[in-house]
């Protein structure tokens, strides 16, 4: 909360940890302080209008101040892993758009180098799936993600792979070579894109900034 403004728009992440803060501006609003939100999912509006945050439209151009997100993955070099949650097309948009991005994870997210922990995942469209799958083969081993045997659909209607890659030495390379891919939409490759990371953990909150 400390790093919102007293008025302006927030960017307003999707999954567990956005959920927390989602909570917090309501009571902010409720309070008296001008915010106005964006969100990154589907989810996160409908959560945003049960606790109270106006909306901006979707497709209206945005002055962001702050946007507030979790992560799956983060790397020493400040680099980021998103997606478990099926949405970081739109976070990466409304990431762009914002002028602090700030990260929220626990400890387990931290490692040296992206891909020890999570595979990177991929926004796919659906036409000529099985094609865009065998071109995915070449950098990582892809895989469909399914839910009780159901592919997982987007907020866009795509369908979401995830790609085993191992170690990511060189995640711009990589992001690059996936976003060159016909039939692939995002990445979950968030390449200097966060600001700030806040990090839990047994001994209280731990807060990194780039290049601290």
């Amino acid at each position: 909360m400390a790093y919102l403004p007293e008025a302006g728009v927030v960017g307003l992440g999707t999954g567990s940890t956005a959920r927390y803060f989602i909570e917090e501006v309501g009571r902010l609003i409720a309070g008296g302080r001008s915010l106005v939100g964006v969100a990154t999912s589907e989810q996160s509006r409908v959560q945003a209008e049960q606790c109270g945050v106006p909306l901006l439209d979707s497709s209206a151009p945005w002055d962001i101040a702050v946007c507030v997100d979790g992560a799956d993955e983060v790397s020493a070099d400040f680099d980021l892993i998103k997606g478990g949650g099926a949405a970081h097309t739109r976070e990466k948009i409304v990431n762009r758009h914002s002028r602090l991005n700030v990260i929220v994870v626990d400890e387990s997210k931290l490692s040296e180098k992206l891909g020890q922990k999570w595979p990177v995942p991929l926004e796919v469209l659906p036409f000529g799936l099985a094609s865009t799958l065998r071109l995915l083969a070449e950098l990582g081993v892809p895989q469909l993600r399914e839910r009780q045997g159901t592919p997982v659909v987007t907020d866009s209607g795509n369908r979401i792979v995830d790609l085993a890659a191992g170690t990511i030495e060189h995640p711009r390379t990589l992001d690059l070579a996936l976003r060159s891919i016909p039939g692939v939409v995002e990445t979950g490759l968030f390449c200097g894109r966060a600001d700030v990371v806040l990090v839990g953990g047994p001994e209280g909150v731990r807060t990194l900034t780039r290049g601290g």
